[in-house]
């Protein structure tokens, strides 16, 4: 008989689930809407920060820390060249390169576990902090691959 355990290095809390589920499924029609969750070192656990609603891309950045990585689920406002509007789900993946490397790491290895447990497929990387983190940049590339 062979067993197979997944090995977590960080583990997700049902609260947080049925939070992030709770935000995925919110009818939005206007403005941009953010949960933030970081990874508590010392329990290993993630962690809701805050959640925002009908926030600027320039005010988001300003509430990310500088020196800590971050996972965000965006409810992002995407409009279109044809004038639709759409709201798609967004994980911006805030890893600043000041931040402490240990937890750098930490943070790279349960990102994929995150990014399954949030059910997001696409993916922003925002390394160089706010300066990056931009609505121009997420409509290049969510309008252009």
């Amino acid at each position: 008989m062979v067993c197979l355990f997944i090995s977590r290095t960080v583990d997700i809390p049902q609260e947080l689930k049925t939070s992030l589920r709770k935000f995925r499924f919110a009818r939005r029609n206007a403005g941009h809407a953010a949960l933030v969750v970081k990874i508590n070192k010392q329990k290993l656990i993630m962690e809701e920060v805050e959640q925002f609603d009908d926030i600027s891309i320039e005010d988001l950045a300003e509430e990310l820390p500088e020196n800590s990585p971050r996972y965000v689920v965006l409810s992002y406002e995407l409009n279109h060249s044809d004038g639709r509007k759409s709201f798609p789900l967004v994980l911006v993946n805030w890893a600043p390169t000041s931040s402490e490397i240990g937890l750098l790491t930490l943070h790279a290895s349960a990102f994929i576990d995150f990014q399954n447990t949030a059910d997001v497929s696409k993916v922003i990387e925002v390394r160089e902090g706010a300066e990056s983190f931009t609505k121009e940049a997420i409509d290049q590339k969510l309008l252009h691959g």
